[in-house]
């Protein structure tokens, strides 16, 4: 046993010289490409005191079929689906890289009966038997000790990559409760659109008729009839049109579910909700710690990170124990006695010595994925910077028309008044009343367009915003630590 000792401890001396040999020759750690720390939003002239979105953000607007909705679609949406087992992939990956680390022990079992060749090497007539058997049971084993980190770096990597997957169904589960709640609204506005359709081909309908009996009593000219006629096949047309897109919508709305349309609950048209246009204080600071896009970016830049450490790790060799206990007989009956046993230890030692190219090679594609991976991580930075302030522009100038429209449709409003008072005055006919109420409705339609802009315009913001996630991802740039200073979660 001492020998053995000895002996391992001059093949782990051997090792370590051999390491050091090799370390002459590992490229330096590369310096990381720097990262953006806040989202570029500086100088947007917008109100900055509102909140952050919450968990559940589409409950703030009070609306039970909304809720009902986006609950069906979280349970239920084969995107989440895909996304999850996307995920799952990931996981295994982590538990696949674990697996390759610390011990590792293969247990064999072999029954063999053999014929010796007359013409062999050792002919069966000097052994005095031509057919023999030979049993082995045995347990073989081998310790990698890991010495410069390779196996933890692609712990590490599968660890941040399964981050990333997370963060990615993050993304995926609030796109489809925005585009939930974004479809909801627009089938809300379609009904509004529709009704006022419906009124205003009413108007246009008493309208015809008005202008038809002027024209029969020979008051008005022919081409009378045929304006009103026009007018009213438009609008006919446009409630045709409103009532085919809450179709449309209902149809985009089943397919968020999952389910077929027949299946949806049935919805009740209601008012559309208040708008608040305010952006919050931090949003330039806290945006990339709010968005579940660039979290999941982030982690592909640590796992990046770890794949050079990993690429860096070849360089070195691998030091570890291997071992075998077991069991051997050419008689089956023996195989079982003490003196069958055999017992093997010994160092594992592998010295890339002759791959000096195909590492550099490897390690040089780590570095290109490193920089690839943090230009994709300051671009997705950028792009979100774009949509929380194009989101948040639309949603501000669309509420300042509101305010003009509103101007507008209290003008056609008192217009209305007048033209109502003077038919009961006798002063006109009810054709000027007719035309103030369609003038009435245009403007209200008006305004519910750029109500639904604002509603839209909201919703893709919340979603700007991240939607109520929060990231757990580094705030500044990767660790330059070697992988055994990582401490990697389990």
């Amino acid at each position: 046993m001492d020998r053995i000792i000895a002996a391992l401890h001059r093949s782990v001396a051997v090792a370590v010289a051999c390491g050091v040999l090799a370390a002459c020759a590992v490229p330096p750690r590369p310096e990381l490409p720097p990262l953006r720390s806040e989202a570029p939003l500086a100088g947007l002239a917008l109100a900055d005191h509102g909140d952050w979105p919450a968990a559940q953000w589409w409950r703030q607007y009070a609306d039970r079929q909304l809720d009902d909705l986006e609950t069906r679609a979280l349970a239920n949406s084969p995107s989440l689906d895909e996304a999850q087992r996307r995920l799952q992939t990931l996981i295994a990956a982590v538990d696949s890289a674990r697996a390759t680390a610390g011990l590792a022990a293969q247990g064999n079992l072999e029954l063999q009966r053999q014929r010796l060749s007359e013409n062999g090497l050792i002919p069966p007539r000097f052994l005095g038997f031509t057919w023999y058997n030979q049993a082995d049971l045995n347990l073989q084993f081998k310790y990698d000790f890991d010495l410069f980190g390779k196996t933890r770096a692609a712990v590490a990597g599968a660890i941040d990559q399964a981050r990333a997957g997370e963060a990615e169904r993050s993304a995926a589960s609030l796109a489809l409760t925005a585009a939930v709640a974004d479809v909801y609204f627009g089938w809300q506005v379609d009904q509004a659109h529709l009704a006022l359709a419906r009124d205003s081909e009413q108007a246009l309908e008493r309208l015809r008729t008005l202008v038809t009996l002027r024209v029969a009593r020979g008051i008005d000219v022919a081409d009378s009839i045929h304006q009103s006629q026009a007018r009213l096949a438009a609008a006919r047309e446009l409630r045709v049109a409103w009532a085919g897109s809450a179709q449309l919508r209902l149809a985009a709305l089943a397919a968020l579910l999952g389910v077929a349309p027949a299946e949806l609950p049935t919805l009740q048209p209601h008012a559309l909700p208040p708008i608040d246009a305010h952006l919050p204080a931090d949003v330039g600071l806290d945006l990339i710690a709010r968005r579940p896009d660039i979290a999941a970016a982030r982690w592909r830049v640590e796992a990046a990170m770890r794949q050079v450490d990993r690429a860096r790790a070849q360089f070195y060799p691998d030091i570890g124990i291997a071992g075998l206990v077991g069991l051997q007989s050419l008689d089956l009956d023996k195989l079982l006695n003490l003196d069958s046993r055999l017992l093997g230890v010994g160092p594992a030692l592998h010295l890339p010595l002759f791959a000096r190219g195909q590492l550099k090679a490897a390690y040089g594609v780590s570095q290109a994925q490193l920089d690839a991976a943090a230009a994709q991580y300051d671009a997705v930075v950028v792009s979100a910077a774009n949509d929380v302030a194009t989101q948040a522009l639309a949603l501000t100038q669309a509420q300042a028309r509101r305010s003009e429209r509103e101007a507008q449709l209290a003008t056609a409003g008192e217009l209305h008044t007048l033209a109502t008072a003077r038919a009961r005055q006798g002063l006109v006919d009810e054709r000027a009343v007719l035309a103030a109420q369609v003038e009435l409705l245009q403007q209200r339609d008006a305004l519910l367009a750029l109500d639904a802009q604002s509603v839209a315009a909201q919703v893709a913001l919340t979603k700007a915003l991240g939607g109520g996630y929060r990231s757990d991802a580094p705030a500044g740039a990767p660790s330059h630590s070697t992988p055994t200073d990582r401490v990697l979660p389990r």
